[in-house]
């Protein structure tokens, strides 16, 4: 049985991206050595509509220590309130598309 996570009010459910283990260079970075990672795809979002202000496939960006850890189909998620999301990251393309 699967569980779906839905997000109630200004939350969002967000899959946290990993970020990479080895350097440009070639040097592999043990996880013992490794920040915690702050960007993340939004997989779901809550129902207060005029607070959230993203969607679902959205890369973002949040603050270091937030949000509830849970674990969903054996990957890791964050559900953060809304109001916590700091910045929507964009490709180059897309943002000069949008300019």
């Amino acid at each position: 049985m699967t569980e779906r996570v839905e997000p109630l009010g200004a939350r969002v459910l967000v899959r946290v991206l990993e970020d990479e283990s080895v350097t440009s260079s070639g040097l592999v970075i043990p996880d013992t050595a490794k920040e915690k990672p702050q960007r993340g795809v939004v997989v779901a979002v809550g129902d207060d509509e005029e607070m959230v202000k993203v969607k679902p496939g959205d890369r973002v960006l949040y603050p270091r220590y937030s949000g509830t850890e849970v674990r969903v189909g054996g990957v890791d998620h964050l559900v953060i309130d809304a109001t916590e999301l700091l910045a929507v990251l964009r490709d180059d393309a897309s943002a000069e598309a949008a300019a």
